[in-house]
């Protein structure tokens, strides 16, 4: 059996999104985002590869982390992915039973399951039971331009690849941007969804202060919201069944939730229509295949969130295939080392992405990515959003709205 040799926290940073992107002029002055990895080498020469989504806000605390886990796999099994599991989370469920030890965590597993699968020569898919479908819809998940010009690129990137739904962010203040976007967006054939962007709002908005837009947007346009992501703040939890109760639009969420026990009881309690696991967040793919068995229980459609690397997309693209999904969330904003480290480009026609082949999550490190793209101390997200707002008039003065 391989045993492992060495654990060792990857942190590379690519430029990210245009200049004109919102999320890139509030939360990555640097124009740069960084992206957390776990390389796991064994014995027999092989290596997998796994990804943490904490290391977008706070890189060093992740390495440091990983340095912390690594004695608990080196010298072990490698294919004994359980016990593994096991190892790591008794060394950190005291002082981080949900959060940053468990995104830590997700990026172990996704790299012990890369290795094994690619020692075996299979999709990593495999060794959750294989494919159960062979397309899966997507989503364009942008929509953050501060431009018509630049939306309206969006919009026609999508309209091309035969993709017809797009999520955009659009806060409460922004109904004008809403409104605009359906409006030009339906006239391609292509449908809105809307991320409210409270994932990390405390305090956040209200259920009334979402009905409310919800009711300014549906005012001003025939066109309904596909469904609204992220619409109330984390700690409100509870106020979702209440918004489900109030709206007509679909309700989706738990990109946030760092373990599949909570979300599983999300998913019982009816917070959402459409609930949005991360295994770079949740603990892995098997956390995110348990979410997906849930859902299934509870009548409830599960999205995988998909806004890291090239790991992040091949380990929920992996679950999303072995669960069944029917959409999944394709990222829009340009970012050249997803795409450098993915081992094939992602087959995408009339919408829909073909299940991978390549072994393993298909990713893969070289000497040149890793030189070409070295980590940056200042492709750091932050949170508190403290760059430049946008004038959102510049949405009524294309005619449209005026």
């Amino acid at each position: 059996m391989p045993v492992v040799q060495s654990v060792r926290p990857v942190l590379l940073s690519a430029p990210y999104a245009d200049a004109d992107n919102l999320e890139r002029r509030r939360h990555l002055a640097s124009g740069f985002r960084t992206v957390g990895m776990v390389e796991i080498a064994f014995d027999d020469g092989s290596k997998g590869l796994g990804e943490g989504y904490l290391a977008v806000f706070a890189p060093l605390v992740f390495a440091e982390i990983v340095k912390l886990l690594a004695p608990a796999v080196i010298g072990r099994e490698g294919d004994a992915i359980s016990a593994r599991l096991i190892d790591l989370r008794r060394m950190t469920d005291y002082w981080s039973l949900t959060g940053a030890a468990r995104h830590v965590i997700s990026a172990f597993e996704i790299a012990l399951v890369d290795a094994k699968a690619k020692r075996l020569g299979v999709p990593a898919m495999d060794l959750f039971g294989g494919r159960t479908v062979d397309h899966i819809a997507l989503y364009g998940s942008g929509g953050d331009s501060t431009t018509p010009a630049a939306m309206q690129g969006e919009i026609d990137l999508l309209a091309a690849k035969g993709i017809t739904l797009f999520k955009i962010r659009a806060r409460r203040e922004e109904v004008d941007k809403a409104v605009w976007t359906l409006e030009r967006a339906g006239e391609a054939g292509v449908a809105v969804a809307i991320d409210m962007t409270q994932n990390l709002a405390n305090p956040a908005q209200t259920v009334s202060d979402v009905v409310t837009f919800v009711e300014a947007v549906h005012a001003r346009t025939s066109r309904r919201i596909a469904f609204l992501e992220e619409a109330l703040g984390p700690a409100d939890i509870e106020s979702y069944r209440l918004l489900r109760g109030r709206l007509a639009t679909r309700i989706a969420g738990g990109e946030i939730v760092t373990t599949p026990d909570e979300l599983c009881r999300r998913v019982a309690a009816g917070l959402y229509d459409l609930v949005q696991p991360d295994a770079t967040v949740l603990g892995g793919i098997g956390a995110t295949m348990e979410v997906f068995a849930a859902a299934r229980r509870a009548g409830c459609e599960t999205v995988v969130h998909n806004w890291g690397g090239a790991a992040c997309l091949g380990a929920n693209y992996t679950a999303a295939f072995a669960g069944g999904a029917r959409l999944a969330e394709w990222p829009m904003p340009r970012f050249p080392l997803r795409d450098a480290m993915l081992a094939a480009p992602l087959s995408i026609a009339d919408g829909c992405l073909s299940a991978p082949t390549a072994p393993g999550i298909g990713v893969a490190l070289t000497p040149a990515i890793e030189a070409r793209y070295a980590f940056r101390p200042d492709a750091v997200y932050d949170c508190l959003g403290a760059g430049a707002a946008i004038d959102p008039r510049v949405w009524t003065t294309t005619g449209l709205l005026a």
